[in-house]
């Protein structure tokens, strides 16, 4: 697998993942490259016809979206979880499975856009972590000032939240503490990198097992899915010809 700085064009099996002189951050890339090794490997099992092409802006065909779902219906083993794992998982996550929790808190976004400058963006909101740690008081002021999000004109502040109401990977960090204050380090989002300060938290009611159970068991059959098209994506990866993406560095909601 070559990743080479030099290269205008990413491909998988000389597939472009782009055009020429678009630029895209790494994951975008990943998602991407990953993406084009399921559509061709559904080519390759006959599930999608072999004169299927790539949009110019990555787009997939219906037909490869439907191929590749059937792909990984037919592929991935995902043995059904067992009680007793899902009741360690209930009893090691008794919050998530509470009912009415909510969170009540502010943020400074630094959104990730195409073409920014990340190590720059991640020092400034680092900074701006640091700072706002040691004076929180100024919190709605340095939002009102730096955030690129429409709360900004409120102070940053987003009300009392749900898990619903959230991103998922925000909402894991947002919920996985108990402490009220500025959070101890930046919540990376699909929306760009955040400093959050929690205002005031309401746990909910924690629910028993039998009322959750079902909840549980899909939470569990998603780790597995994850788990397994990863290895699968790492097995198709190790076998094409990929030019200008690390995969192997991924991060990305597809394989992670």
């Amino acid at each position: 697998m070559q990743t080479d700085t030099l290269i205008a064009v990413a491909r998988v099996r000389g597939v472009a993942l782009h055009q020429q002189g678009e630029q895209l951050g790494p994951e975008a890339l990943r998602e991407r490259a990953c993406t084009e090794l399921l559509r061709q490997r559904a080519q390759q099992a006959g599930l999608l016809a072999a004169d299927d092409s790539v949009h110019a802006d990555a787009v997939l065909s219906a037909a490869a979206a439907d191929a590749i779902e059937r792909l990984l219906e037919r592929e991935l083993q995902l043995p059904e979880p067992e009680e007793a794992a899902c009741r360690r998982h209930h009893a090691a996550n008794i919050k998530r499975y509470s009912t009415g929790e909510r969170v009540h808190a502010r943020h400074v976004l630094f959104a990730v856009t195409d073409g920014v400058d990340l190590n720059a963006l991640r020092r400034v909101a680092e900074q701006t972590l640091l700072d706002l740690r040691a004076e929180p008081g100024r919190f709605a002021e340095r939002a009102a000032q730096q955030s690129n999000c429409p709360s900004a004109a409120q102070g940053g502040d987003l009300g009392w939240l749900t898990r619903d109401d959230c991103a998922e990977e925000f909402a894991r960090e947002l919920f996985a503490h108990t402490e009220v204050g500025v959070l101890p380090r930046l919540v990376h989002s699909r929306f760009g990198l955040h400093v959050v300060e929690v205002l005031q938290r309401n746990p909910g009611t924690a629910q028993p097992y039998e009322a959750v159970r079902g909840a549980v068991a899909l939470a569990l059959r998603q780790q597995v899915y994850v788990t397994a098209l990863r290895q699968y994506l790492q097995l198709l990866a190790a076998d094409a010809d990929i030019v200008g993406v690390d995969l192997a560095a991924s991060d990305s909601p597809l394989v992670q």
